[in-house]
C-alpha cells in the first residue's frame, strides 16, 4: 500500500494577529508543523494549536527558526553555532511542555524558514540543530530537505533523516526550492499543485522552473498554511492523492 504524510505550518498567529485556517488544515493534513515562538505564535496560540492537533488526530511536530519575529524568520542569521544549539533547544524543550499539557507530545522535528533553506549547505548550522536534537531527544526525526546537509549530519549523529518536498513550491534544477524572489516560485492553482503532488508520489518526479524533470523521493510533503487559498488547496491535494490510491498517514 503507498502512504504519504502531508505536513503544514501552523500555530503562526501572535496576539491578535491571526495567520492560516488551522483548524480546517487539520482535516486534510497528517502532521503539523508547530512553530515555537522565535518566528511566530505565542504560548496560547502554541497550546491552542497543539490542543486542536491532538484532538484532529495529527502529530505534532515542532517547528523552530531563527530568532526573527520581525521577518517571520525568512532572513538568514550568522547566528554562532553553540547559541544556535541552545536556541533550538529552547524553541523545542518549550513546545515540548505546551504539548503535554495539551494531551499530546513532540513527534519530530522541522526547521523553519531561513534556518530551513541554509541547513541545506550550511554545515555549522545544519551540525548546530543536530546536536540540538540529539541533546533533547535522539529518538525525534529531522524532517528536512533531500540531499542535504542536515540530513547526511543526522544520520552520521544517529538520528532519523525524513526526506520532504513541498507541494505549492517550484523547484530549481539542482533540486532547491526556488527562491520565493523569482517569479512563479509559489504556486496558487490547486488543481496544478495537487497533479503535481500525485505525479511526485506515484511517478518520483517533479517539473522544476525551467522545464526540467528531477527525481525526488519524499516521505512527507508540505503543503503551507499561510499562502492564499491555503485549505482549499490541501484538501485538493488529499483527494487527489487518495483517488490515486495513496493513504495519507504520518510518518512517524
Amino acid at each position: 500500500m503507498n502512504t504519504i504524510d502531508l505536513n503544514s505550518d501552523v500555530g503562526e498567529s501572535f496576539g491578535r494577529w491571526e495567520l492560516g485556517d488551522d483548524a480546517a488544515m487539520f482535516r486534510s493534513v497528517s502532521s503539523a508543523n508547530v512553530a515555537c515562538g522565535f518566528h511566530a505564535g505565542d504560548p496560547s496560540v502554541l497550546r491552542a494549536t497543539c490542543a486542536a492537533a491532538a484532538a484532529s488526530g495529527v502529530q505534532v511536530g515542532a517547528h523552530p527558526g531563527y530568532r526573527d519575529l520581525a521577518n517571520f524568520g525568512r532572513r538568514f542569521l550568522d547566528v554562532d553555532p553553540i547559541q544556535l544549539t541552545d536556541e533550538i533547544i529552547y524553541q523545542v524543550g518549550a513546545l515540548q511542555a505546551i504539548a503535554k499539557t495539551a494531551g499530546t507530545s513532540v513527534t519530530y522535528v522541522k526547521p523553519h524558514g531561513a534556518l530551513g533553506n541554509a541547513i541545506v549547505h550550511h554545515a555549522a548550522h545544519a551540525q548546530a540543530v543536530v546536536d540540538a536534537v540529539k541533546a533533547v531527544d535522539a529518538t525525534l526525526p529531522i524532517l528536512a530537505m533531500p540531499n542535504s546537509e542536515i540530513l547526511t549530519r543526522a544520520e552520521a549523529a544517529g538520528l532519523r533523516g525524513v526526506p520532504e518536498a513541498f507541494a505549492d513550491r517550484a523547484y530549481t534544477a539542482d533540486g532547491r526550492l526556488a527562491p520565493r524572489s523569482l517569479p512563479g516560485s509559489v504556486l496558487h492553482d490547486a488543481d496544478e499543485v495537487a497533479e503535481r503532488v500525485v505525479r511526485m508520489v506515484t511517478e518520483g518526479k517533479i517539473t522544476t522552473l525551467d522545464g526540467v524533470d528531477i527525481d525526488v523521493s519524499p516521505e512527507s510533503i508540505c503543503v503551507h498554511g499561510d499562502t492564499a487559498g491555503a485549505v482549499t488547496m490541501a484538501s485538493r491535494v488529499r483527494k487527489a492523492l487518495e483517488s490515486a490510491g495513496i493513504v495519507i498517514r504520518s510518518f512517524v
